[in-house]
């Protein structure tokens, strides 16, 4: 058996061709979603980076295992406690780990995560690690040398599972300038019009909004010029949308090369394949552009195609999903047993049989920029916010993705009745949350990221945001981001 699980920084699944985008970025992903299972409504529990990383390997909510930030305590997993054995679970329940223990399988990691928020135990039950180097910082032709050598080596052995790590679509867009701009003459995204343009100019603010690509200014840095500082008129919006789809394309071309080695091999037909990401991307939604700092559609979700040899193949499922149900879903396929510490739900029988699988409603987190947490139940997406990343959101928001997939249109206060359902759903999940709080452990992280004044990207920053929101005619923004977050100003 051979696993190779393809997972690719940021890519939102809407910028894909297997699901339904207009553009050419996908062909090589394209190619495996057509002999396999793709996932279209699989979302992560936990945005965006280490929050979600963390809970697809352990199997766990970000709430359970305390990473939901990017610094200070929720940024490590949280100790075991008396439970603890002589070894940690890190060794035995995550991904890796039950592949290497219970499949037998040599387990291979390649990129640089646990570098870049110094996570390392990310790398727990790997038996090989190739650091590629720059901490998240890696082009796709940074890392695929290292893949073709480890596969030339090894590839023709038997039972071994390879994770590849391409970041390509994270900002900053930083393709290479010789690959060009195979999408210079394609169509922009049709929400995207010079009135939203206009619109978000006159009306909205906020770190990574469209004056502040860049977090807090607009500043650019000439080693990636294809990553706006700003946008201001519908070039810049180009800029954008090409800069992140080169990322995806060029990404995809590096997997077609891995796809021609692996059939060069003679491995590629029976090699089962599994692709995902661990979040979106803003690209004008709400106003946030080129970041994943919402707990909205277009950063939690993320896409999830399954090839499995012998199965089924060019089949969608709909159902709602979280990363964590992943692991689970493995076990079953596989003939083990799950780990008891996991948490999610397995889909198995939607690659085995093409049944019908998926939750009545998920619950998603963001405790990184803001603090969000967001409720999807068939075509509704609701949103409160505790920390509005200094955006001013407004406490409850609440989309109908079916007819605003980009979430334009804040339907709060039109249907009370949905907002409060959904409430209830929250409410039922946070109380099952609460009452299997790990032993020692009584409190949701979130609220100490609000009690320390907001999270990693936002605590101590508003004074200095706010100069530069008089220095640029935004003057309007201020008294109100004062009243929403005076502990900034004590």
């Amino acid at each position: 058996m051979r696993i190779l699980y393809l997972d690719i920084d940021t890519l939102r699944p809407d910028h894909l061709g297997c699901y339904g985008y207009c553009r050419n970025t996908s062909p090589n992903l394209d190619r495996i979603a057509a002999e396999g299972v793709r996932f279209d409504n699989c979302h992560t529990t936990d945005a965006p980076c280490l929050p979600s990383r963390s809970a697809l390997m352990t199997g766990t909510f970000g709430i359970h295992n305390g990473v939901v930030n990017h610094d200070g305590f929720n940024a490590d997993f949280r100790p075991e406690g008396r439970g603890r054995g002589f070894r940690s679970r890190m060794g035995s329940d995550t991904l890796p780990a039950f592949l290497k223990m219970e499949v037998g399988l040599h387990t291979v990691y390649i990129g640089g995560f646990g570098e870049r928020h110094s996570t390392f135990s990310y790398y727990a039950g790997f038996r090989e690690i190739h650091d590629t180097g720059r901490g998240g910082m890696e082009s796709a032709e940074e890392v695929t040398p290292t893949a073709l050598d480890w596969l030339e080596r090894h590839g023709t052995e038997d039972n071994w599972y390879l994770h590849v790590n391409y970041w390509d679509p994270h900002t900053p867009y930083r393709v290479p300038a010789d690959f060009g701009n195979p999408f210079a003459g394609d169509p922009l995204p049709r929400w995207l019009t010079p009135g939203v343009i206009e619109q978000q100019l006159r009306e909205t603010v906020g770190p990574h909004g469209i004056l502040e690509i860049s977090m807090y200014d607009d500043h650019e840095d000439s080693r990636y010029p294809r990553q706006a500082g700003k946008v201001t008129d519908m070039e810049d919006v180009r800029r954008e949308i090409d800069g992140y789809d080169c990322g995806v394309r060029y990404a995809d071309t590096h997997i077609g090369t891995l796809l021609k080695k692996l059939e060069t091999l003679g491995v590629l037909d029976d090699l089962i394949i599994i692709v995902s990401s661990d979040h979106g991307e803003n690209l004008g939604e709400l106003g946030l552009w080129s970041e994943h700092g919402t707990a909205d559609l277009c950063t939690t979700r993320i896409p999830l195609i399954i090839r499995w040899p012998g199965l089924k193949a060019d089949r969608v499922d709909t159902g709602l999903h979280y990363n964590i149900d992943l692991l689970p879903t493995l076990a079953q396929l596989l003939g083990k047993v799950p780990r008891k510490s996991w948490e999610g739900e397995s889909f198995a029988a939607a690659i085995r049989d093409g049944a019908p699988t998926g939750r009545d409603y998920l619950v998603v987190s963001q405790c990184c920029h803001g603090c969000q947490r967001a409720v999807r139940r068939g075509d509704w997406l609701y949103i409160r916010t505790w920390h509005d990343f200094f955006h001013l959101f407004p406490k409850e928001m609440l989309f109908d993705l079916a007819n605003d997939p980009h979430e334009e249109h804040n339907l709060a206060s039109e249907r009370p009745d949905v907002c409060g359902e959904l409430a209830r759903c929250y409410l039922e999940w946070y109380d099952e949350m609460m009452a299997t709080q790990p032993e020692g452990y009584f409190h949701d992280p979130m609220w100490e990221e609000l009690h320390r004044g907001g999270p990693c990207h936002a605590h101590g920053q508003l004074a200095r945001y706010c100069e530069r929101l008089g220095k640029t005619g935004r003057d309007w923004a201020i008294p109100l981001l004062k009243e929403r977050h005076p502990e900034e100003f004590r």
